[in-house]
């Protein structure tokens, strides 16, 4: 199992590698992960959602997707509710409130160990994937994907830090001390990932956390740019602000609140000579040649988000020399 020490760790994509070398290495490997959070879900051959890391996995497996693979997913329709879907299919909406019960913490963990369980008889080994920070004490009693989970399956557990982003010491000492005795004696290493440069001049900051945590640090995994794979968490949609468009087509999505399926466009960042950037700024849509409103999980919220901060005005009054394209513009002109 791949636990971080927060989100946008790179766990989906390490636990997609090591499906991968698993797979070639003559095991049969499945992934695993108990509850994801996300608006974007992939569709299994018998028509059921899980999220699309595990879908990805599964590939690297060299399986078909299965909906064990991921038994709990929630979409956000706002701040404050969501609406959970449980072995594949939609069983309405949840407050954040009602979805923490006792009684629906306890039957969704029971749901997601025999999921687990299910894949477990059939496969070997599971790569099981956390989710966020393991360390949020909050949400321990709440929990049915990091380290309770962990400890049903008697996972090896491996901590995954992101090194680029700094803090890599205090970040990775702190999950761990905060964390309880008998979940801490399942932390078997330490994966620094996201590493930029001269990996041997990290040979003294290998050593000191090794010193410190007592675990052994066993991968330090290079920064990579070549290998994509669909986020779960549109977080990191905020870092994909207006670049140099110099010489490239302009693509502006606008960024709306309750974006459903942002990866959608992800084919579109991959082009050399497209410039695609996410944005909420009037300007910055009506400079681009090309403007896409993406689907929404909560289209009468984000509609009237469109209207109040402008941004709908600017795009209705769009001219064709502007040679501004305009996608699903209905829903803003037609309708309301």
């Amino acid at each position: 199992m791949l636990v971080g020490t927060g989100s946008d760790v790179g766990k989906s994509v390490l636990c997609s590698a090591l499906c991968r070398i698993f797979m070639q290495d003559g095991y049969a490997p499945a992934p695993f992960k108990a509850q994801n959070m996300s608006l974007n879900s992939f569709a299994t051959p018998d028509g059921l959602e899980i999220g699309r890391a595990q879908a990805v996995q599964a590939e690297a497996c060299g399986i078909p997707c299965s909906v064990e693979m991921n038994p709990v997913l929630l979409k956000p329709t706002n701040n404050m509710s969501s609406q959970v879907v449980l072995w594949g299919k939609p069983i309405g909406n949840r407050s954040a409130a009602d979805y923490f019960t006792e009684d629906n913490r306890n039957t969704l963990f029971a749901e997601v160990t025999k999921a687990f369980d299910m894949l477990n008889r059939k496969h070997n080994p599971v790569v099981m994937e956390g989710a966020g920070s393991i360390s949020e004490v909050n949400l321990w009693e709440r929990d049915i994907v990091n380290m309770r989970m962990a400890l049903h399956a008697q996972a090896n557990v491996y901590l995954v830090a992101d090194i680029d982003r700094g803090g890599v010491f205090a970040s990775v000492y702190g999950s761990l001390l905060l964390l309880p005795e008998h979940e801490r004696k399942l932390i078997k290493g330490i994966i620094i990932n996201k590493f930029r440069g001269d990996i041997n001049l990290f040979t003294e900051g290998k050593q000191i956390l090794e010193r410190l945590c007592g675990i052994p640090v066993v991968g330090i995994v290079p920064y990579f740019k070549d290998i994509v794979i669909e986020q779960e968490d549109s977080v990191v949609l905020d870092t994909m602000k207006k670049g140099n468009n110099q010489g490239k087509i302009s693509i502006a999505v606008v960024l709306l609140q309750h974006m459903s399926n942002f990866t959608d466009f992800q084919m579109l960042e991959q082009i050399p000579d497209v410039n695609l950037f996410y944005t909420q700024s009037s300007g910055d849509l009506l400079q681009a040649e090309i403007v896409i409103i993406p689907g929404s999980k909560n289209t009468i919220a984000d509609m009237l988000f469109l209207r109040k901060s402008g941004i709908a005005k600017s795009l209705l009054g769009a001219t064709p020399s502007r040679q501004t394209a305009l996608w699903n513009m209905w829903w803003l002109s037609d309708y309301g």
